[in-house]
């Protein structure tokens, strides 16, 4: 059965408050769409685990410090929904001006872990992420959202975020799905020269270097430009460029 489509607030809300979703678990896996077999093990997880599952596609302008990188984002929604069907009941992928009617003038902002690794390379980066997936909580009411490991600094703040404003929804964490070679499955990944490509599979191995940094000269001499490795919670956590391309990922020690 094919997903049904919403692009429109109003329309979502109505159908959100329908006998479809009555005394029903809901599953959410919130998405910047371009969809991979990653985002498909969240939506699997979340389809074994809830009766109706919601699949959201947008790509959050807010959450971009840099606008060509927002530009280059794809945007693969009727590739995305295809991936769904099956697993996600209902799609809401909203255009920008529906999910900011007040000009992003009110966000959510985090004051310790957020300005650190990711947030002290990306300013104002998880002002964005925090701001949205509390809206996309809002309205979408789930029992349990999904997200990935591999964005591990973004799954801490939001589950403060839940905690610190006592939603009623709980956050799952899902394993890092890797790609043959080990690399992190990612959207960013299809923008990788070939040759870059094949150099970015040694990413999460030097990552477990001795040291951290040890790991950041070993990633420096394979050819990266490093932003960071640093170590939170028994996790050796990376950051670094590679033709252009930035690209994220940790590893458990």
């Amino acid at each position: 059965m094919k997903p049904r489509l919403f692009h429109s607030v109003a329309a979502w809300r109505q159908a959100r408050a329908g006998a479809d979703f009555a005394g029903r678990t809901v599953g959410f896996v919130p998405t910047m769409g371009a969809l991979h077999a990653g985002h498909r093990a969240l939506l699997e997880r979340a389809r074994a685990e809830n009766e109706r599952v919601v699949l959201s596609v947008f790509v959050n302008p807010t959450q971009f410090n840099d606008p060509a990188d927002l530009a280059k984002y794809p945007r693969t929604l009727a590739e995305d929904v295809a991936l769904a069907d099956g697993l996600a009941t209902d799609v809401f992928a909203p255009p920008p001006e529906e999910m900011y009617p007040d000009r992003y003038r009110y966000r959510v902002t985090e004051l310790e872990a957020s300005r650190e690794l990711e947030g002290a390379h990306r300013p104002g980066h998880f002002d964005g992420v925090l701001t949205v997936v509390l809206k996309l909580l809002n309205l979408v009411q789930p029992t349990r959202a999904y997200f990935g490991e591999k964005d591990w600094q973004q799954l801490a703040l939001v589950r403060g975020m839940v905690d610190a404003l006592f939603l009623p929804c709980a956050i799952v964490a899902c394993p890092t799905v890797r790609e043959e070679d080990g690399l992190a499955m990612s959207s960013r990944n299809r923008r990788l020269a070939p040759a870059d490509r094949a150099r970015a599979a040694a990413f999460p191995r030097l990552l477990r270097a001795a040291t951290p940094e040890a790991a950041a000269q070993a990633l420096r001499d394979a050819g990266f430009a490093v932003d960071y490795v640093a170590e939170r919670d028994g996790v050796r956590l990376g950051a670094v460029h590679l033709g252009g391309v930035r690209l994220i990922d940790n590893v458990r020690l």
